[in-house]
């Protein structure tokens, strides 16, 4: 069975019973049964293909792996992901083993999602994307059964939403040209350095284009003084902040840096869940969250109402995800001071229809839940 046909069964009930996959050590479509009135967990791994090679500081890839969720209430279907780049840790088969572990058939309520989402975080410690994919689907399944998608219930203004940024990795010079091409819809652009030729990227795109930049190092600078140079020289460049420019190990070396720079320091290796925002208190300006670390939507909003009361700048991001995932982070849009959604972008066959950049500009479906809709084929 492939996602498309997994996600068909929207329209007819659970996914059924399927023969176990051996690639995955047993990781295949699963499900948990049980009678009506009470959450019905189904699973299925899929690999997401990017469009183009995509290489940070420290890593290259051609493709994402994938979970995609399904819970089911009463004949409401909520849609969820778990994407694993590889630094989190995670991987198909142990999302699969942690979905298959939950029993969820005990709660006959999905309005109680605090009691929910704190049973889903008790089962085993880490497991951060695959407990987001239970998180989002929940999300959509109570955004469903109130008729309302979740920015509503939070009470946000959709117009409020960002401009996003598209990324450009580390490439050859051609590859980056072809690029910056593909930015023509986008205000924002986000460009991944921290290796020997950043600076000759920024001059080729500085040479296409004037638009702001949005700087991430991936941890990959390593002297906090060269750093600081670097940054000086980007300020001089239309670029609006720096996003984790030392390891998140160098927690002094990026205070000083914090001190002296033109430039906002974002948070993002450095930051996983809500307890990080205090370490990051005073060593960054700001933090990027992402739902596949902070375990989902539930524990980001939290991090955003900390964040705030730090008087801390906020960014959205994502991994390299379907439209399910960058839809349910776009829900948080109208609170951030800046988007990174670009993740549903970089892929081929995406099978969510979910939110829309027009303009350069965040555009939030006016659908309950996630306000997802699945594509099919």
């Amino acid at each position: 069975m492939n996602r498309r046909e997994f996600l068909k069964t929207a329209t007819t009930g659970v996914v059924a019973a399927t023969v176990i996959s051996p690639w995955l050590g047993g990781c295949a479509p699963s499900v948990t049964r049980s009678q009506s009135g009470r959450l019905k967990l189904s699973f299925q791994p899929c690999d997401l293909k990017l469009k183009h090679p995509f290489t940070v500081a420290v890593n290259t890839r051609t493709h994402t792996p994938d979970v995609q969720v399904q819970l089911e209430y009463d004949g409401i279907i909520g849609y969820g992901e778990a994407s694993m780049p590889p630094y989190l840790g995670e991987n198909q088969e142990s999302v699969c083993k942690f979905l298959g572990s939950l029993d969820l058939s005990q709660f006959t309520d999905p309005f109680r999602m605090d009691e929910i989402l704190e049973y889903v975080d008790s089962v085993a410690p880490n497991n951060r994307a695959a407990k987001a994919s239970v998180d989002l689907a929940l999300h959509d399944v109570v955004g469903k059964l109130l008729g309302a998608p979740w920015y509503k219930i939070w009470g946000l203004s959709p117009e409020k939403t960002p401009d996003t940024s598209f990324t450009i990795g580390i490439d050859t010079p051609e590859v980056v040209r072809q690029k910056v091409e593909e930015t023509t819809p986008y205000n924002i652009i986000k460009v991944k350095v921290g290796v020997a030729g950043d600076k000759e990227t920024i001059e080729i795109i500085r040479s296409m284009t004037d638009k702001p930049l949005c700087v991430d190092a991936n941890q990959g600078w390593k002297d906090k003084e060269q750093a600081l140079e670097m940054i000086h020289w980007l300020n001089e460049r239309n670029t609006l902040f720096v996003e984790q420019p030392l390891p998140k190990e160098m927690i002094d070396e990026t205070a000083w840096l914090r001190e002296r720079s033109p430039l906002p320091i974002i948070a993002d290796e450095f930051l996983q869940r809500l307890p990080d925002i205090k370490r990051a208190e005073g060593v960054y300006d700001g933090i990027n969250i992402k739902l596949m670390k902070s375990t989902g939507m539930r524990e980001a909003y939290q991090m955003v109402t900390l964040a705030k009361a730090l008087d801390m700048k906020l960014m959205i991001g994502c991994m390299t995800e379907t439209s399910c995932a960058v839809t349910a982070a776009a829900q948080l849009a109208p609170l951030m001071h800046w988007a990174d959604l670009d993740g549903n972008l970089l892929i081929e066959d995406d099978p969510f229809e979910g939110m829309q950049i027009v303009k350069g500009k965040v555009t939030l479906p006016d659908r309950p839940g996630l306000g997802v809709i699945p594509i099919k084929g």
